[in-house]
């Protein structure tokens, strides 16, 4: 992106603060002629000074000249003050509103992307971050730069400029004749350093993923003694970034040294012609100070541009990163006008196909149907696209192709968050926010009691732990075990109370007593709703009303468990190969013994 592209996509985010804006260009007009002062009063007393020499006139006489020339430095210093701060004050107000908005924005952005979008290899938690911070970070340098520090400079400069080819063109041509050189040579260093700062960007965010992707499985890590290759891997990448830094720098170095060599060569030229100029009798002494200082205000954005110009290039790079956030409407989640108000939970999915973003097929011409008020259970082997059909269901994707109805209507003319008010879904791992027991159970229904909430851990069977610990609800919820988690998002979901529910392994991190637990709770909230669920346990599915077996994305069989298990397809061989991993047959034998030994003691 061009710098006019990005003041152009940054406009509707200043357009807001107008009346900040006026007041730091009013205040940078006045702060830009005050600057102006300081030579014509140096020349002022220069020349005066001369004067009194010249009629050998003594200190007596110049105690008037002495006293005006501190009164009005004194008085210009002290309104440059106020200025100054003004300046400061409004840049920095309008710089941190726009950051502000700037951030909300990629937040509410993101939100309201689908799941594809956080699929794509680009778009990975550690990428997405260093882009939104980098990205904002940069933007607002920029508006602080142009605000704070380049806005007063180049007034400051061009004020000074227009002053100089007043006082004597050939001066002032000098002076102008130094600015092309200089920020010709910036252009280069900007070319020069736009594909290495484009490879740093994707360094950082490189090195930013991998530091998150070792905290998240730094469990494994530690089992496989991986750390090692892990340091390497990290080694290998701050190696790269190193090596760019150290470019960026060398031409940074190299270009910051010619462009102040060419600042000084103008001053040289200016104290060279001013002084030819003064012993030609065409100028006094005191306008060799008076240049002096007004090439100084017009050189000040050459000094200072050794910084900003850096970090300008640097908002250039990040900016896209950012702005390509922004512009991700494809991404945008789809939705329809129509309000489920009434949702029985009939599902007809005809002839669907389904790719992944990262060219992954899932499913090929699926048909089946999910019945309103009984319970529906996806079974095969990893992979064979059970998950994928839920996503789909609750729009989390959209299918290639084929159709998706919900009591006879399109899946896809349903309003999206008034669909999923309707759905209740708990995963296999489910993400426990950062708070309390109390406000992630509370996620289900922000609305609900006291009461209803202890009700709901009840129901889960884990009021009783919560209890036990010292803080109770008010306990962090993110320091309780897998399984009590999981229990958090089972009482979320008595919470919410959907007339739809999605169950994909829900106590597949539960032991024994708590998944028996659980399923009877579940078994009482499935009454009278449409349930669908994904599990690899026996008891989970052999009382659901339907089965439908998936294969390698596909469709195989449909049926019930007595139905499926006597064709001896696929159906059959998973619960079979089931039951030889329970070891049914020892634990049928050690239950028949016991209730043989029962009839004895009886008998």
């Amino acid at each position: 992106m061009s710098l006019w592209q990005i003041i152009q996509r940054l406009l509707p985010f200043v357009r807001p603060y107008r009346p900040l804006v006026i007041a730091t260009l009013l205040l940078t007009l006045v702060g830009s002629l005050a600057a102006q002062v300081n030579p014509f009063v140096l020349r002022y007393t220069v020349d005066t000074v001369q004067g009194l020499l010249d009629r050998r006139q003594a200190l007596a006489d110049g105690w008037n000249l002495l006293a005006w020339v501190s009164g009005i430095l004194l008085g210009k210093e002290i309104i440059n003050t106020f200025i100054t701060f003004g300046q400061k004050y409004y840049g920095e107000k309008i710089r941190i509103n726009v950051s502000s908005t700037l951030s909300q924005t990629a937040v509410s952005k993101i939100l309201s992307y689908e799941l594809g979008f956080f699929s794509d290899e680009g778009n990975q938690t550690g990428k997405l971050q260093t882009r939104i911070d980098r990205g904002v970070e940069s933007l607002m340098k920029l508006v602080q730069n142009f605000f704070i520090d380049i806005l007063p400079l180049f007034a400051n400069a061009i004020v000074a400029l227009v002053v100089m080819f007043v006082a004597n063109k050939w001066v002032g041509l000098v002076a102008l004749a130094i600015l092309p050189v200089y920020f010709w040579l910036s252009f280069r260093q900007a070319d020069r350093l736009q594909g290495v700062r484009r490879g740093l960007q994707k360094l950082r965010e490189e090195k930013n993923h991998g530091i998150i992707s070792i905290i998240d499985s730094i469990v494994v890590i530690k089992s496989f003694v991986r750390e090692a290759f892990e340091a390497n891997k990290q080694a290998d990448t701050q190696a790269k970034l190193v090596n760019a830094q150290l470019v960026t720098r060398k031409t940074n170095f190299r270009y910051d040294g010619l462009k102040t060599f060419v600042e000084q060569i103008g001053v040289v030229v200016i104290i060279v012609l001013t002084a030819y100029l003064v012993l030609d009798r065409q100028i006094s002494i005191g306008a060799i100070m008076f240049h002096i200082l007004l090439f100084n205000n017009v050189s000040a954005p050459i000094r200072q541009l050794h910084r900003i110009y850096d970090e300008m290039n640097e908002a250039l790079t990040y900016s896209e990163g950012f702005f390509a956030i922004l512009d991700a409407d494809a991404a945008i989640e789809e939705t329809g006008p129509l309000q489920p108000a009434d949702v029985r939970g009939t599902f007809d999915i005809c002839n669907v196909d389904f790719t992944y973003p990262s060219g992954t097929q899932a499913l090929h011409d699926v048909c089946l149907t999910i019945e309103e008020g009984k319970t529906t259970a996806l079974v095969g082997l990893s992979g064979a696209g059970k998950s994928t059909i839920i996503n789909l269901l609750c729009k989390f994707y959209a299918p290639d192709s084929g159709q998706m109805l919900l009591d006879g209507r399109p899946l896809a003319d349903y309003d999206t968050h008034a669909l999923r008010q309707r759905i209740g879904l708990v995963l296999q791992k489910n993400h426990i926010f950062k708070g309390t027991i109390e406000e992630n159970i509370r996620y289900g229904d922000f609305t609900s009691t006291q009461a209803q909430i202890e009700a709901a851990a009840k129901q889960a069977y884990l009021h009783d732990q919560i209890l036990d610990l010292p803080r109770q609800y008010q306990s962090d919820a993110q320091q309780l075990s897998g399984g009590q988690q999981q229990r958090i998002a089972i009482a979320r979901l008595f919470l919410k109370n959907p007339p739809i529910i999605f169950l994909d392994e829900p106590t597949a991190s539960l032991d024994a007593i708590a998944t028996e637990q659980i399923k009877n709770s579940l078994d009482a909230i499935k009454q009278g709703r449409t349930v669908v669920i994904i599990s690899h346990s026996l008891a989970q599915i052999v009382d659901s009303d339907c089965i439908h077996v998936m294969k390698k994305g596909r469709l195989v069989e449909s049926g019930t468990h007595d139905e499926l298990y006597a064709r001896h397809g696929t159906y059959r061989e998973i619960f079979d190969a089931s039951a030889r991993s329970l070891n049914i047959e020892k634990l049928a034998k050690t239950m028949a013994d016991d209730g043989d030994e029962v009839l004895d003691t009886a008998s």
